[in-house]
């Protein structure tokens, strides 16, 4: 951390003045240095070839430090992986910071440090940003915006559309990771083991996943809030319109839980479909190409617990049905109301 006259964010800060500068020079622009954000101009300019995926992400996660990451690793992550589902390779992102008078500058240090080390290991730059500051008690801490940038890779052919029956319903790793391990900072809990989020960049391994299977990759996803049962009942939702109106089976026993992940969903009440993944991907992939996808994904970062979990199905139209370890059968709705809040 650079030597600073000052430890704590105040309002002058956002003012655009000379604190400002001070807190940009020393800190962000340093840290984040690239040709395109070197120019500090009011916006970057980009050269794209092809098509392009845009997404936009905001972070207003509690707390912002918890075992595994932090808020600024979190969104980098999360940006990155939106364009990932998209079926492109992330280029650029903007980094905007609404950040509370009193943050300290050592918290705002550490938050940069993961941004940085979570944009170099996803492979993009940060090109734009901004900062703001709000009156101390009306913000937590920080809280952060980012967009992002990627140019579609040349085989991708991601779309709802392209979901039919008897595709494959594949999930990258062990559900429910992130959130709990939120929930067990937030609520004080202990448990005989510490639960780490799954944060994680997963671009390289679908770009690795896409240059194999290309156009066999039906639908790709990433459950965030809401968890891998509301994405599916998204995804069952919108494919029940037009002449073939399809639904989702999923396979309990095929679910991939840590054990302490489900011990700690047991012990709080709570359903790991519903939990929150900060580091997990479902795909819809075409049967015939299933088994390889999973095999290749085994060998890949962070995929090393992939399983196929279900099927699309033409019964129970619109609905997601879970065949439970002893065989019984019920519909798995979308989450109501707010099951955790502010979890990314």
């Amino acid at each position: 951390m650079p030597k600073l006259d000052f430890d704590i964010i105040t309002l002058g800060h956002g003012s655009g003045g000379i604190l400002t500068n001070k807190l940009l020079e020393a800190g962000v622009f340093d840290l984040l240095s690239n040709p395109l954000l070197d120019t500090h101009h009011d916006g970057a300019l980009l050269n794209l070839t092809g098509r392009v995926a845009f997404t936009t992400d905001s972070y207003v996660i509690s707390p912002v430090f918890f075992p595994g990451g932090n808020i600024g690793e979190l969104a980098v992550n999360g940006t990155v992986n939106d364009l990932a589902m998209c079926g492109a390779i992330p280029k650029y992102l903007s980094l905007g910071f609404i950040l509370e008078e009193g943050l300290t500058m050592a918290e705002f240090w550490d938050i940069l440090v993961s941004i940085k080390g979570a944009s170099e290991r996803a492979g993009v730059q940060i090109v734009t940003g901004d900062t703001k500051v709000v009156e101390r008690g009306k913000g937590d801490k920080i809280f952060i915006n980012t967009s992002g940038i990627g140019e579609l890779h040349p085989r991708a052919d991601i779309s709802i559309k392209n979901v039919r029956a008897g595709d494959k319903v594949i999930v990258s790793g062990n559900i429910a990771t992130h959130g709990m391990a939120i929930m067990s900072v937030r609520e004080g809990l202990e448990f005989e083991t510490t639960l780490t989020s799954d944060t994680a960049p997963l671009n390289h391994a679908v770009l690795a996943l896409l240059d194999e299977f290309g156009n066999d990759i039906h639908l790709l996803r990433d459950p965030t809030r809401g968890g891998v049962a509301t994405v599916l009942n998204e995804i069952a939702r919108d494919r029940n319109v037009g002449a073939t109106r399809l639904g989702i089976d999923l396979k309990q026993a095929a679910i991939p839980v840590l054990d302490e992940v489900a011990g700690a969903c047991e012990l709080l009440g709570l359903d790991p479909l519903y939990v929150a993944n900060e580091g997990v991907f479902l795909a819809i992939v075409a049967p015939e190409a299933a088994d390889a996808f999973v095999r290749k994904l085994r060998t890949l970062d962070y995929g090393h617990s992939a399983a196929i979990i279900g099927e699309v199905v033409t019964e129970h139209p619109g609905q997601v049905v879970l065949t439970s370890r002893i065989g019984g059968r019920r519909v798995v709705n979308m989450l109501v109301g707010e099951q955790l809040p502010r979890i990314c």
